[in-house]
């Protein structure tokens, strides 16, 4: 189950330091001046977005309605448990609006994220502008440079450990990535290490999360959160396809398939086939 600690990429024991600094973080990510220059679509999932993350930390943010809300999803680990007596009408008002507004918070939370019941594949943005260019550490040692990869068609995923449904995808990445590799698709993940670290975790725990799911694809390691915010990356897990003369092309929000790597694949290569890269 999702929860309003997984919105702000925080585990549920973390303290109100960490909260706030996940807040701050992500509000950064969602500034006007990261969003005027999205297409009207992506800007209506920021704007969305954004008012999902005021109303989280509305609730994480105050100490008060924060234990409201630990004790609802308490309630919902434990449906056969009896209700607590002794609570007074107006603490029990307090708390079924609390759990109303997670309930709430959470629905719109999955159907942007793709955690919902619907078919997995979701329809595909499209773009046409300069992928951003970036060299970064890679998890197993060396570096990830974009520019390396030109005159293939690249597809960029940014993800996170917490994320479910980046964990639910990574099998049908792995699948592409040995796949297609051969045909000219390059698989390169993008880890949020930023927030990993707000949340305690090391780069060495990354790894051993990844292998296991037998990732052997390369994962860059945006440390500094600069990555992400040049391609002004919102819910996670969001992909980027770009063509292999190092344009974005397409852009997915929530969790990928293999049938919708496929499709996307075969897609760009027909479209810029007989051009060469420059």
């Amino acid at each position: 189950m999702s929860t309003l600690y997984a919105l702000l990429g925080v585990d549920p024991d973390a303290s109100q330091e960490a909260i706030e600094r996940a807040y701050a973080q992500q509000r950064m990510r969602y500034a006007p001046e990261q969003i005027a220059e999205l297409d009207p679509e992506l800007q209506q999932v920021a704007a969305q977005r954004n008012a999902e993350l005021e109303r989280a930390y509305r609730i994480l943010g105050d100490p008060e309605r924060r234990r409201q809300y630990d004790s609802s999803l308490s309630a919902k680990q434990t449906p056969g448990k009896a209700p607590q007596r002794g609570l007074t009408p107006r603490e029990r008002a307090f708390a079924i609006a609390g759990a109303l507004v997670a309930v709430g918070l959470i629905a719109l939370f999955w159907v942007l994220t793709g955690q919902n019941d619907a078919p997995r594949g979701q329809a595909m943005s499209e773009m046409n502008r300069p992928a951003p260019l970036f060299a970064a550490p890679a998890l197993d040692g060396g570096t990830v440079r974009l520019e390396d990869y030109r005159g293939q068609v690249v597809l960029l995923n940014f993800w996170g450990t917490w994320c479910e449904p980046c964990k639910r995808e990574l099998p049908a990445l792995q699948a592409a990535h040995e796949q297609l590799g051969s045909e000219g698709l390059a698989v390169i993940g993008i880890n949020l290490t930023d927030d990993e670290q707000l949340q305690g975790r090391s780069e060495a725990q990354i790894e051993a999360f990844l292998s296991q799911f037998g990732v052997t694809y390369p994962i860059a390691l945006d440390r500094d959160g600069s990555i992400t915010n040049d391609y002004r990356v919102f819910p996670l897990p969001t992909s980027f396809f770009i063509d292999p003369e190092g344009t974005i092309r397409y852009v997915h929000i929530g969790e990928l398939t293999l049938t919708d790597v496929r499709a996307t694949f075969i897609r760009i290569r027909g479209e810029t086939a007989g051009r060469s890269p420059t």
